[in-house]
């Protein structure tokens, strides 16, 4: 669960929680004697018995090929298939050495996919707590209109850490309920700049959805990167 500071339409910020409700799945994956099947990582093959590695061995696919057929050089009877724990992700060099120190770049390509430019990696700086404020703009979207015009690809749920931002958060949920209608919500002193909820993370803008029911209330983040647009013929 994860903190976020944002603002009501009078401008009033409050911190309160945001986390991610999975809603369970109505199927089940059953073997064939009715037992439930249990996922685990299993080891394919060591570098040592890459493709790369056999071949810089055996200089040419041709005698690859012939010593894979008789003797199976690529299969390590003793470690292949073997169940792993926790792993972690490294980066190698071409030579199968770990790689210590990686240069990251951003490539921008063209239709085509040529290759028009790089530059350095630059991590976006999480912009939803601490001294930053996601800021409620004024700015309602219809959801008949928002839901043809953009894909929202993650969601939010906001949830109250007391009466205070109860109350707080119950208003924002009622007034978007009674509107039917999305608020757009930004990060920066404006709120027109993206929102980018983890270090490094993608951008977003973000749409605010609230339902109410008696006293309880809904409040959801749409997040999306998306923009549907009309085809011109």
């Amino acid at each position: 669960m994860r903190a976020i500071n944002i603002t009501n339409a009078n401008k009033r910020d409050a911190e309160v929680c945001m986390e991610t409700r999975k809603k369970a799945s109505g199927v089940k994956k059953v073997l064939a004697n009715g037992e439930s099947p249990v996922s685990m990582k299993i080891l394919k093959q060591n570098l040592a018995l890459s493709f790369e590695a056999l071949l810089r061995q055996y200089t040419d696919t041709m005698r690859m090929g012939r010593a894979i057929i008789e003797s199976d050089p690529d299969v390590d009877m003793e470690l292949t298939g073997k169940p792993l724990g926790s792993t972690r992700k490294l980066y190698l060099r071409q030579n199968g050495q770990i790689a210590y120190r990686v240069d990251l770049f951003q490539v921008e390509k063209d239709p085509q996919g040529n290759e028009k430019g790089r530059r350095d990696y630059e991590k976006a700086l999480s912009n939803i707590t601490g001294d930053s404020v996601v800021q409620w703009s004024g700015k309602k979207v219809p959801k008949s209109t928002a839901i043809r015009k953009f894909v929202f690809v993650h969601k939010q749920v906001l949830r109250h850490i007391s009466g205070l931002t109860y109350d707080f958060l119950y208003g924002m949920a009622k007034e978007l309920h009674e509107s039917d209608s999305l608020m757009f919500v930004g990060g920066g002193k404006r709120g027109n700049e993206p929102l980018v909820i983890t270090q490094g993370g993608e951008e977003y803008r973000g749409f605010l959805e609230g339902r109410i029911d008696g006293d309880k209330y809904c409040l959801i983040l749409h997040l999306t990167n998306i923009e549907l647009k009309a085809v011109s013929v």
